[in-house]
């Protein structure tokens, strides 16, 4: 037994729901704990810096362009990430992942093209690993917890997701905060302000690598042991499933009818990012306002994520408040559409702030239920679906950020409206085809 622990890094992430026999049942929950407070440390920071790109950088749009490259990174990376983190571990993955994001914000620190683009290139595989290695580790331990302690496992899936999602989505709220704290009284984002910013924004980052070092390990074979003889049979195994995982979506019906959802959840987040803070936010209160109105977004975006991991059960569940989460998106973008003078002074802000709110209650509820419902519908192979989820929606951000310039904000908004109503009716086509078959229990 000994030495399958010494190499637990090197089996399949998920491919059973048995935990490692030496662990106890409360380093689960602790582990959960961890992993969200060293998520929302970097992605604080992260996020931040995100939103300000495009309103920041603007010189030949390169702050634009360089989230363009980042997310075309995201998806090509996105491709092998699930043979990567076989290979290296969950753990490891997640550590490594953690460089990209402390080497981007610090290229904001002198923003160009000789030090945005390499770091845009290199978070692009750093992202792609760290996300593959979020939601199988996620997942594993949420299989084990409820295993060790015979709990219904669709749950403490749900639960788990919720926990992570909603001290995630905080991130929003604290990082531009803090944001609006340090930019309110400059002009525009002055040199020396934004320099502060991106420097706290760093000391941030180093915290939450840190405090992702002390992650358990984890073995998710479905005897706690490993079953394959030597480090060429590992990396055989891995090539294998990675091509299982890679042609997959072409086959298995859940996942074509999931990917347009996946599609549409990375489409709205890159709308919010660059499009909304851009055209929206920031003629009617300026830069500064971006930090208070993402604020809003992000403590809305935690509230539903908590409440729906919550209520998450199963797939009927899922069904319900995924239906809530696109009626606050379809809202947001109608009245987009109409196209109404955004009053000045407090009347404005109170509507932006509304606005963002309903946003981040979509992007809450998106964000969690598809985490959820991946984890209880692809059990034989969670890495690989895990991959399928980021390849998608890094891939629909990539197309925004590249889009955006050449493409006036109406046409963009006539676009996230098009593509909810199509992605919502293929969701709720999965709810009615394989709703019974795929339950937790039996899926």
């Amino acid at each position: 037994m000994a030495p399958a622990i010494l190499r637990d890094e090197e089996t399949p992430l998920v491919a059973d729901n048995s935990p490692l026999q030496l662990q106890s049942p409360k380093s689960h929950t602790r582990d959960v704990h961890i992993l969200s407070l060293a998520f929302l440390l970097i992605f604080l920071a992260y996020g931040a810096a995100q939103n300000l790109q495009s309103t920041l950088n603007t010189e030949q749009d390169l702050g634009t362009t360089s989230l363009g490259i980042l997310y075309l990174s995201f998806t090509i990376f996105s491709l092998v990430a699930s043979l990567v983190v076989r290979l290296l571990g969950s753990k490891k993955a997640l550590l490594i992942g953690t460089t990209g994001y402390l080497c981007y914000v610090a290229a904001n620190l002198k923003p160009n093209w000789y030090t945005l683009v390499p770091a845009s290139l290199y978070l692009g595989f750093c992202a792609s690993i760290i996300w593959v290695g979020q939601g199988t580790y996620l997942t594993s331990t949420a299989r084990s917890h409820a295993t060790d302690n015979k709990l219904h496992e669709g749950a403490v899936i749900g639960d788990f997701n919720g926990e992570f999602w909603a001290v995630f989505a905080l991130h929003q709220f604290i990082g531009n905060l803090i944001t609006f704290a340090l930019l309110s009284d400059e002009q525009g984002g002055s040199t020396k302000g934004t320099t502060l910013l991106f420097v706290v924004f760093v000391c941030v980052m180093i915290f939450g690598a840190i405090l992702m070092c002390f992650l358990c390990k984890r073995s998710v074979n479905s005897k706690g042991q490993n079953e394959l003889s030597g480090e060429d049979a590992v990396e055989c195994s891995s090539f294998k499933s990675l091509s299982r995982s890679l042609t997959g979506a072409l086959t298995d019906v859940k996942m074509l009818l999931i990917i347009p959802l996946i599609a549409y959840s990375g489409l709205q987040q890159a709308f919010v990012w660059a499009e909304f803070t851009k055209y929206v936010v920031s003629p009617a209160i300026g830069v500064s306002g971006v930090g208070s109105t993402m604020a809003a977004y992000g403590a809305f975006d935690g509230i539903c994520s908590l409440l729906a991991g919550r209520l998450t059960s199963g797939l009927t569940s899922i069904t319900s408040i995924v239906s809530i989460g696109a009626f606050a998106q379809a809202v947001v973008l109608i009245l987009l559409l109409l196209d109404f003078s955004i009053a000045s002074g407090l009347p404005g802000t109170i509507y932006l702030l509304f606005l963002s709110a309903l946003l981040g209650i979509g992007d809450g509820i998106l964000m969690t239920q598809l985490n959820a419902l991946i984890g209880m519908l692809f059990k034989h192979d969670t890495e690989g679906a895990f991959a399928q989820l980021k390849i998608w929606q890094s891939a629909t951000i990539a197309i925004v950020f590249f889009l955006a310039p050449h493409i006036s904000f109406q046409a963009m908004v006539v676009i996230m409206l098009a593509s909810l109503c199509f992605s919502f009716c293929s969701f709720l086509w999965l709810a009615l085809k394989v709703g019974k078959t795929s339950s937790p229990s039996t899926s």
